[in-house]
């Protein structure tokens, strides 16, 4: 008994320090690989989504967290797919973010279920949302999702954005010749609901065929030039758990912000990774580096409530962490070597 309370102890309160000397305080977990969207620079169309077998039940998931946070995990973001589709997933949520350690419990989503699910995840725990909503063109947002529920998200953001959540942000993939158009439109529409926004460069994550990636490339500096004809943006001191890149608006209480894995690469200061939604334990987006936590999960410990369970994830975590690389590296011009989708990893 007193070598299991010391082991466990020892492997608590070990912070996640991965082989650059990044500590690693921020976990994503996909709850899903499935979306209601068809996002043309997400998946395909046609979409094989996972069997309900090979993918983490809830209970696995939020063990899972609950581990991460007892191994100094601060922040913790659900995504998908589009997580809000997952049956129950308002039980998984509450038993993370009322976990002790835990800082700071998001969740991004498309938006299409904020309408009716609002006030239920402010009561569940969450504090901050971010919503993808690339276009504000009802027209384009059938073109880009190939779904017909522009003015549902709409009403979404809109319910979310009269609560008292601690921050809301909208997430845009700006495309050249797609959307681009929409820059001002689309931050003045977040700053007018008291939101931040990040317009993102689009990653080169699987194979697509509705555009050629290269050739509708708009980078972060092309997003700031064009946005400071009609604000006046100053560089912003402030960080988050993210790669967000942000800038004051004058006039304003919120921020406009860039995600910039091309122009501007921002590993040296990663300190998150991520769960993908059939327990691989992804040590970055641009790279196949992982560890499967499921098969451990699965094939050690039936009772996720024994002690000895936490014990060996905690010591399979420990031993992924060697695997982080330093850095991504994306190319557009050459085919994609990171074949899974975005919705399989959840951004």
């Amino acid at each position: 008994m007193d070598d299991y309370f010391v082991g466990t102890f020892f492997l608590a309160t070990s912070a996640l320090i991965d082989p650059f000397g990044r500590k690693i305080d921020y976990l994503r977990i996909s709850v899903t690989d499935r979306c209601d969207f068809r996002c043309t620079y997400c998946m395909d169309e046609e979409m094989s989504f996972l069997p309900r077998e090979q993918i983490l039940s809830l209970e696995e998931i939020v063990f899972v967290a609950k581990t991460f946070i007892s191994m100094g995990t601060k922040r913790i973001r659900i995504t998908g797919g589009e997580p809000l589709v997952r049956k129950n997933i308002l039980w998984a949520i509450e038993q993370i973010a009322k976990t002790e350690g835990l800082e700071e419990l998001t969740i991004t989503t498309n938006g299409s279920q904020l309408h009716k699910m609002a006030q239920d995840l402010l009561n569940a725990g969450v504090s901050r949302i971010n919503i993808s909503l690339d276009t504000l063109k009802a027209d384009r947002f059938l073109a880009l999702t190939r779904r017909d529920k522009f003015q549902q998200v709409v009403q979404g953001i809109d319910a979310v954005s009269k609560l008292p959540f601690k921050r809301l942000k909208i997430n845009s993939v700006m495309l050249k010749g797609h959307n681009d158009d929409e820059l001002y439109d689309l931050a003045q529409f977040a700053l007018d609901r008291k939101m931040d926004i990040s317009f993102i460069e689009e990653m080169p994550l699987g194979i697509i065929t509705d555009h050629n990636r290269a050739a509708t490339y708009l980078s972060s500096d092309d997003v700031i030039n064009t946005l400071s004809q009609h604000f006046e943006l100053t560089p912003s001191t402030m960080t988050t758990s993210g790669p967000t890149r942000y800038y004051h608006v004058a006039g304003s209480d919120h921020k406009i912000g860039v995600i910039s894995p091309h122009s501007h690469n921002f590993c040296s200061t990663c300190n998150r990774i991520r769960l993908t939604v059939e327990g691989r334990l992804l040590l970055c987006l641009g790279n196949e580096h992982s560890k499967n936590l499921k098969h451990i999960i699965r094939r050690e410990h039936k009772d996720l409530t024994m002690p000895e369970a936490s014990i060996k994830l905690q010591s399979a975590i420990i031993e992924a962490l060697a695997l982080k690389p330093e850095k991504h590296h994306f190319n557009l011009d050459e085919t994609p070597q990171i074949l899974r989708f975005m919705s399989a990893t959840g951004g």
